[in-house]
C-alpha cells in the first residue's frame, strides 16, 4: 500500500476496462481501490492473489483473448463427455482436478466448496464418474502394492522399527496403517468402490491445502473440509449428530455408514470453469491435456 509504479497504473486501467471498479483516475499508486478491484477479480475467477499485484495475476491478465476462446472451446468439448444426469440431478459431488476444489451440489447449487490435494504428475488423479455408496469413519489405510513395494520396504530395510513408528503392521500379507490422527487417510474416507481404487478421503498434512497448486497425492483426492462434509451427508439422517459423527470418527476402529441413496461423484478435468452468474475461471493445464484435445478439434 502505497507504492507506485506504471505497472499499479496499467493494472488499474484493466481493473476498469473489465468492471472491477467504477473509477480509473490513473494514479500509479497503489491505493484501497485497487486492492479492492483485484479482491473482486480474483472472486470472479476462484483465485486468490491475496489482494496484491502478483506474478500469477499479471500473467493471467496478459493471456490472449484467442488462448481463452481456445481453452473455453476445449472446454465445452469436455461437457460432452459428462453424462446428462448432471443436469437434472438433485445431488452430487464434483471434483474439478484442475482448480484443486470440491463441490457437494444440493438442488443444483453449490452447499459445500473445499480445497482438495490431487494426484501429482506421475500419479495422476483419474477422471471418471461413480457413485458415493458408504463412509468409513476412523479406517485403515491399506497400503496399495506398489507404494509397499517402491517406498515402505525399503524404509523397513533401513529402519526395522518403521512400521511400528509409524502406526502400520502386517495384516493377511499386506501393510496398513491403524486408525488414528497420524493415519494417512485421517479420519474419514468417502468410498464410491471403482476399478481405479480412487476416492476422497481427510487428511493429516493440512499445510498442503495451504498451497496454490495442490498435486501432491499418489491419486486419491484429499480434502479439506473432510469433517464438514461428512456432517452434511449425515445431517440427512436423524440419527446421526455432529457430536455422533466425531465420535465415529475418533473411535480407533474402522467403523462404516452405508448411505441410503447414493452420491453421483464426478472426478472431471476442467482448465475453465463457469459459475452460475455467468464469471468464467481459468485453471493452468495441471497434466498438459488441452493441446492435445484442441489438435483434434481444430486441426482435422
Amino acid at each position: 500500500m502505497g507504492d507506485s509504479s506504471t505497472t499499479v497504473q496499467e493494472v488499474r486501467n484493466r481493473m476498469f476496462l473489465e468492471g472491477f471498479i467504477t473509477e480509473d483516475n490513473a494514479s500509479n499508486v497503489f491505493d484501497q481501490t485497487i486492492t479492492n478491484g483485484i479482491a473482486a477479480y480474483g472472486t470472479s475467477k476462484n483465485h486468490d492473489f491475496e489482494n496484491m499485484i502478483t506474478p500469477s495475476l499479471i500473467e493471467m491478465l496478459n493471456v490472449p483473448v484467442e488462448s481463452r476462446i481456445k481453452t473455453i472451446s476445449v472446454n465445452m468439448e469436455r461437457c460432452r463427455w459428462i453424462s446428462a444426469k448432471i443436469n437434472s440431478a438433485q445431488e452430487y459431488i464434483a471434483v474439478n482436478i484442475p482448480s484443486f476444489r470440491l463441490l457437494y451440489y444440493r438442488e443444483g447449487k453449490p452447499f459445500l466448496v473445499s480445497k482438495v490435494v490431487v494426484g501429482k504428475e506421475f500419479h495422476k488423479t483419474i477422471v471418471f464418474s461413480g457413485s458415493m455408496s458408504y463412509l468409513a469413519f476412523s479406517p485403515y489405510w491399506n497400503v496399495p502394492a506398489s507404494i509397499l513395494r517402491k517406498e515402505i520396504l525399503p524404509k523397513i530395510k533401513k529402519n526395522p522399527n518403521y512400521l511400528e513408528n509409524q502406526n502400520m503392521e502386517w495384516h493377511e500379507g499386506h501393510v496398513r496403517q491403524k486408525p488414528g490422527g497420524s493415519n494417512a487417510l485421517g479420519y474419514v474416507k468417502f468410498m464410491f468402490p471403482n476399478s481405479h481404487n480412487i476416492y476422497l478421503h481427510d487428511s493429516p498434512s493440512k499445510s498442503f491445502f495451504n498451497k496454490d497448486k495442490r498435486a501432491f497425492s499418489h491419486g486419491c483426492v484429499r480434502v479439506e473440509k473432510a469433517r464438514e462434509l461428512a456432517l452434511a451427508i449425515m445431517a440427512k439422517d436423524a440419527n446421526w449428530s455432529s457430536k455422533k459423527v466425531d465420535q465415529a470418527m475418533h473411535l480407533g476402529k474402522e467403523n462404516t455408514y452405508v448411505l441410503q441413496d447414493k452420491i453421483p461423484v464426478y472426478i472431471a478435468y476442467f482448465t475453465a470453469w463457469a459459475d452460475g452468474s455467468g464469471n468464467v475461471a481459468f485453471y493452468d493445464d495441471l497434466y498438459k491435456r488441452d493441446n492435445a484435445l484442441a489438435k483434434v478439434l481444430f486441426e482435422n
